[in-house]
């Protein structure tokens, strides 16, 4: 699983609570593994050194270049993003991706299936990621999803 998370709404208790979930995914999914391009924003990384440090299989690493990023994402099973440029790229690849804001400014991948608001809450992007990880339906209907072409001129 890739993971994104860098907004400055999310800052505090809500990146806690997104963090606080994919921790307890990965304590209980095993199997599951994350890597965590970290944010050079030095609240970004305070936050998640508290909330990952000590688990090994959520792996803190640095910042990655775009040909590097987009690779991750591509061997990745899921992305978990507040990105807005992630929620763009990823569906390209056929990846579901869990959307950790309470809004978004990509309506049409929510509307096409490629993207789900989760939100903030710990409990909602927990529910959210366990569904794509125990429902095979539900995975496959957000990976084989398109966004729609716009119009060309």
């Amino acid at each position: 699983m890739a993971v994104t998370a860098h907004k400055r709404e999310n800052l505090g208790e809500p990146m806690r609570d997104m963090f606080r979930a994919i921790r307890r995914i990965v304590e209980e999914f095993t199997d599951v593994k994350v890597i965590y391009p970290v944010h050079l924003n030095p609240q970004v990384r305070k936050i998640a050194d508290e909330e990952f440090g000590g688990c090994e299989i959520i792996h803190l690493i640095e910042p990655l270049d775009v040909v590097e990023f987009h690779n991750l994402m591509k061997a990745s099973y899921l992305i978990m993003t507040d990105s807005g440029g992630i929620q763009e790229e990823a569906p390209a690849l056929g990846k579901p991706v869990l959307v950790m804001r309470d809004t978004t400014e990509r309506p049409e991948g929510v509307e096409a299936g490629t993207l789900k608001l989760a939100g903030t809450k710990m409990e909602d992007i927990y529910r959210e990621c366990r569904r794509l990880l125990t429902e095979p339906e539900i995975y496959r209907r957000m990976s084989e999803a398109r966004n729609k072409e716009l119009p060309h001129d």
